[in-house]
């Protein structure tokens, strides 16, 4: 295989690491049946502050812990305020996405553009020999192996577990969860703060290993909490699906950059902002199966046709928790 599509391919595992651990901790949150909309802020906060840390103390893992620390207080804003007083989940984290992103310029202004720590890189001994598939997967630093290891955890945590199970119960049918014994509300804010704390973490993985650094606003990262939203909608509320939604975004990205070189008619900035509206247009896809214009569309088409973009639909489909967003009062 050619070396420079090894090292893009190899390049995407690690681009979408970050991304699958603010996927997969707002899949935990949306799956307890809380939405936290305050992803995109959380992430320029502690991309911020988890750099600010571990150039005061030399330590990546003192930066990464406070990103997750920072990202757990704010999804227990969220908790406190959508579970307890009953407030508008959307207004509260929309309005803490905003104020996360001011303070997180704000107060990274005297550290903009400085040098510090990363993460490592950590090879694995073997298996990075191993024809193409070493290179690819086994040549990184700790944090991509352990998004490897997120997804396949929080898969066999949802469907092959009792708190799992109780967990999806929690958000799909809550009064039944707790007929069941579930303390659902406690539940939530469990998980609420959970997925806060990996969304956290999302922030100073930018910033201590994929983006090195800290830039202000035009460190890249505005934006991303959004992709990370959108593909947990992508996702299914399912980790392996969801993992399979960061990887095409993290895809889409680099073949913006691969494509450069041969479309120089293009204008540069076209080509590094394509991903989003495709990531956009593929959420669409999810959603419409079920309208009724697009019965009417498929209906009109040849039979052929009509099955294979069913089947296609069908793939995509998925249904929210259904007490997403519903405060849950016992009776």
């Amino acid at each position: 295989m050619n070396e420079t599509l090894i090292i893009g391919l190899a390049g995407i595992l690690a681009a979408a690491a970050p991304l699958l651990f603010a996927v997969i901790g707002e899949t935990f949150t949306e799956r307890a049946g809380v939405i936290n909309l305050s992803v995109n802020g959380t992430i320029l906060l502690t991309a911020m502050a988890g750099f600010a840390v571990a150039i005061a103390t030399g330590s990546t893992i003192l930066g990464l812990l406070a990103g997750a620390i920072i990202g757990a207080l704010i999804a227990l804003i969220i908790a406190f305020s959508s579970i307890t007083l009953k407030q508008s989940q959307v207004a509260v984290g929309f309005v803490l996405t905003l104020l996360c992103r001011d303070l997180a310029y704000f107060l990274g202004n005297p550290i903009m553009g400085l040098s510090g720590p990363t993460v490592p890189h950590l090879p694995i001994p073997g298996l990075q020999e191993i024809p193409i598939l070493g290179p690819i997967f086994f040549k990184h630093d700790l944090l991509v192996y352990s998004s490897y290891l997120l997804v396949i955890v929080a898969y066999l945590y949802f469907f092959k577990t009792r708190p799992g199970l109780m967990l999806r119960g929690i958000g799909e049918r809550p009064a039944a969860a707790f007929v069941r014994g579930a303390n659902v509300n406690r539940l939530r804010y469990l998980y609420t703060i959970l997925g806060g704390a990996l969304v956290g973490l999302a922030g100073p993985m930018y910033s201590l290993s994929v983006k090195a650094g800290w830039k202000g606003t035009v460190s890249g990262l505005d934006g991303i909490g959004w992709i990370a939203l959108s593909i947990t909608i992508f996702g299914a509320w399912n980790p392996a699906r969801a993992a399979f939604g960061a990887y095409l975004f993290a895809f889409l990205q680099w073949l913006g950059l691969a494509l450069q070189p041969s479309l120089p008619n293009i204008p540069s900035q076209v080509l590094q902002v394509a991903p989003f509206p495709l990531m956009i247009l593929t959420l669409m896809l999810v959603n419409v199966g079920n309208s009724e214009w697009m019965e009417q569309l498929l209906s009109s088409l040849p039979e052929q046709q009509r099955k294979l973009l069913l089947k296609i639909l069908r793939v995509l489909r998925s249904s929210p928790p259904a007490a997403l967003g519903v405060p849950f009062e016992r009776e």
